[in-house]
C-alpha cells in the first residue's frame, strides 16, 4: 500500500518537474518478472526507470544512502535494498535471486555507479551472473537527456527488446571470459539506446 501511495506521488511529481517520453513501452513484458538493466546518470534513475513498469521493481543501493533515515524509508519504500560496495558479491546476488523469485522485477544499474559525462560506462558481470542463475529475460533501458538534470529537462526513457533466458545461458561453473561476453551483450544494448 505504502508503495502504490509513493509511485503514485513520484509519478505525478515527475511529469511535472520533467518533460518525459517514453519509448519501447512494448519492450516490457506483461507477464513473469525480468530485470531491467539500465545506464546510471542520477539519483533520479530508480524512479524514472520505472514510471512505466506495471509490476514492482527493487533496486540495489549504496549502504550510505541509508544513513538518513528519512531518506532511508523512502528508498525502501520505492524497493531499495542495502549493498555494502567492495565487499564480496555472493550475498548480493543471492538476495538479487531471491527478490526475483518472489515476484519482484530487479532494476539494476552494472555501471555500478552515476556516470558523470553521459556516457555510457563498461558495466560490471554481476547482471549477467544474477540474470543466467535466475532464469530471467534482461530488458535493457536507456535514459537520455542533455547536459545536467534540472527543471523540465526534456528526458527519453527507452526500453529495448528482452534478451532472453536462452541467450544469457551459462555453465555451472563460469569463467570470467564467458560472463564478460554475456555482460557486453547487456551493455551494448544499453548504449544503443542511450545514443539513439
Amino acid at each position: 500500500m505504502l508503495y502504490g501511495l509513493v509511485r503514485n506521488i513520484a509519478i505525478l511529481a515527475y511529469r511535472l518537474w520533467y518533460g518525459i517520453s517514453f519509448e519501447g513501452v512494448e519492450n516490457l513484458p506483461e507477464d513473469g518478472t525480468f530485470i531491467i538493466a539500465c545506464n546510471h546518470r542520477s539519483y533520479a534513475d530508480p524512479v524514472l526507470l520505472s514510471l512505466k513498469v506495471k509490476k514492482r521493481c527493487v533496486y540495489m543501493a549504496k549502504e550510505e544512502l541509508f544513513r538518513n533515515p528519512v531518506f532511508a524509508a523512502f528508498i525502501r519504500a520505492w524497493g531499495a535494498f542495502p549493498v555494502k560496495r567492495g565487499e564480496g558479491d555472493n550475498g548480493i546476488i543471492e538476495t538479487s535471486i531471491e527478490k526475483i523469485r518472489s515476484g519482484k522485477n530487479l532494476a539494476i544499474f552494472p555501471e555500478g555507479t552515476r556516470s558523470k559525462d553521459g556516457k555510457v560506462g563498461r558495466g560490471k558481470t554481476g547482471v549477467a551472473l544474477i540474470a543466467a542463475r535466475a532464469g530471467v529475460q534482461v530488458v535493457p533501458c536507456g535514459i537520455s537527456y542533455e547536459g545536467k538534470l534540472r527543471f523540465r529537462n526534456k528526458i527519453t526513457v527507452r526500453y529495448g527488446r528482452p534478451i532472453s533466458p536462452e541467450q544469457l545461458r551459462i555453465s555451472e561453473t563460469p569463467q570470467p571470459k564467458e560472463l564478460k561476453a554475456l555482460k557486453t551483450v547487456i551493455m551494448d544494448a544499453i548504449t544503443e539506446l542511450v545514443e539513439k
